[in-house]
């Protein structure tokens, strides 16, 4: 080797010495930083003194850690965005969109597609999951666009991810079409069109979809199973329901709190309390969702006696400490089971803040309701009055309810328009004032109401019995 040899080869061995050095002692700043001012310093270094270090992804991992420890991924942002002209790596571009706020992550996708910097199946998982939490259907068609282009889909976490962000804003035609388009399918992809049906209310769509997904011999996960026995509960499907807690003993799947409740709850809204029982006493560990999915059943059946005995038990003997549903469901058992003592005492037990909590304002609608349901409509109107909320339809819809039950036309009047002026487009509060206005053969008041309904665009021609057949009162 000649002399010119020997100096390049130890120039070029100083070179990468003094290159590791800068790096390592540059991480070791950023490990060992303690607060935001550091932090600033060492990016200031980072573009005066090494302009091409920020593109090493070492070192790009702990700058970007350290400004998120620090609250400071704007920071970062600029680093590769405004200060520095040389393109970053695909890999550093990920991991700033996996830190960033869903809008800013977008903003950074942008970047990258106007400097050329071609994302990979990584990258698009990431700004879908964006979208899906900024519920932005028009931008997530344009980077479905890119996604085409760019030969993606066929990725099974992409076509997933971009499953997801159409199931999760109810556009489950795009989603159905990228599920059809995807040229392999996991439990992921038929899960989310499960949970998708679902979520908009499409109960026989996400049935038959779970009922495809066994026949084509793909093995439900959890998530698959909760989202089926919800759909179950949803639509009374309990053949469905009883079909996957046997799937679930046959393969020994332990019963863990949220497989549980599902099937408490699935089980308890199909009117099977047996066998809501049955799951309730299996399970080795329960949550206050478990008790409220239980007890919830229990006032479903009207069964008050057991809905008192088990959240006396739940209150008692378990630890675990009741919620705000808890005492609502219980609350509701009472006024529908007319138990207006027993509701009391309840009530006045939440005021003394025995629960750990004070009484919201379902608390005091429900309040209203036992005892207005019970004709107590005096002693109703007090607590409306004296109540630290403005009423809402539930508080004015409960005094409605025992109004009516109790022929008191006057105060069921009264009601119905207060109902009105909070929720003047919901037309069931104009059919209601009708039919009582005709009972009460207050015709120029009818006619004003019809006057206002046509205004709103609602039917006026309904006979008095259909408006209380049709319009039958919920709250």
């Amino acid at each position: 080797m000649n002399f010119a040899d020997k100096f390049m080869v130890q120039s070029t061995f100083t070179f990468f010495g003094h290159h590791l050095l800068q790096m390592n002692t540059i991480i070791h700043l950023l490990k060992t930083s303690t607060s935001a001012a550091h932090i600033h310093q060492i990016q200031t270094q980072l573009i005066v003194n090494h302009r091409h270090l920020h593109l090493n992804t070492t070192v790009a991992h702990h700058f970007i850690a350290a400004c998120r420890s620090f609250s400071l991924l704007t920071s970062a942002y600029f680093l590769y965005t405004r200060h520095l002209n040389l393109k970053p790596h695909v890999w550093i571009c990920n991991t700033l969109i996996k830190s960033l706020t869903p809008r800013t992550s977008l903003s950074f996708y942008a970047h990258m597609n106007r400097n050329s910097i071609d994302a990979n199946n990584y990258t698009f998982p990431l700004v879908l999951k964006a979208l899906s939490d900024l519920k932005d259907t028009s931008c997530g068609q344009r980077i479905h666009t890119h996604i085409v282009k760019l030969g993606h889909l066929d990725d099974i976490y992409v076509g997933n991810s971009l499953m997801s962000l159409y199931a999760s804003v109810g556009e489950m035609g795009f989603c159905r079409q990228v599920f059809d388009e995807m040229s392999q399918r996991d439990v992921v992809s038929w899960t989310i069109m499960v949970t998708g049906y679902r979520q908009c209310g499409k109960f026989s769509d996400a049935l038959s979809t779970f009922e495809r997904m066994c026949y084509a011999n793909v093995v439900p996960n959890q998530v698959t199973m909760v989202n089926a026995l919800a759909t179950c509960a949803s639509c009374g499907a309990i053949e469905t329901g009883v079909w996957i807690h046997e799937f679930i003993k046959r393969n020994s799947w332990e019963l863990d709190v949220i497989l549980g409740t599902s099937l408490i709850n699935m089980y308890a809204t199909c009117g099977r309390i047996q066998d809501s029982l049955t799951v309730f006493l299996s399970m080795k560990e329960k949550n206050v969702f478990t008790w409220n999915s239980f007890i919830k059943g229990l006032a479903t059946a009207k069964n008050v006696e057991k809905v008192l005995w088990w959240f006396s038990r739940m209150n008692q003997e378990t630890g675990i400490d009741p919620d705000e549903v808890t005492l609502i469901v219980v609350l509701s058992a009472c006024a529908h089971s007319g138990l207006v003592q027993k509701g009391k005492q309840i009530f006045d037990s939440l005021m003394n803040n025995e629960y750990g909590f004070l009484p919201n304002a379902k608390h005091y609608a429900c309040l209203v309701d036992l005892l207005a349901r019970s004709g107590r409509i005096k002693e109703a109107m007090e607590v409306i009055k004296e109540m630290p909320f403005e009423p809402s339809k539930s508080v004015w819809g409960a005094l409605l309810v025992g109004c009516r039950a109790h022929g008191d036309l006057e105060m069921s009047e009264f009601a119905a328009w207060n109902l009105v002026k909070l929720a003047p487009n919901e037309s069931k509060w104009y059919y209601m004032l009708c039919s009582l206005y005709t009972d009460m053969g207050k015709w120029s008041e009818l006619d004003k109401v019809r006057v206002l309904m046509t205004a709103k665009g609602f039917k006026t021609d309904f006979g008095v019995d259909m408006l209380e057949s049709k319009y039958a009162m919920s709250y």
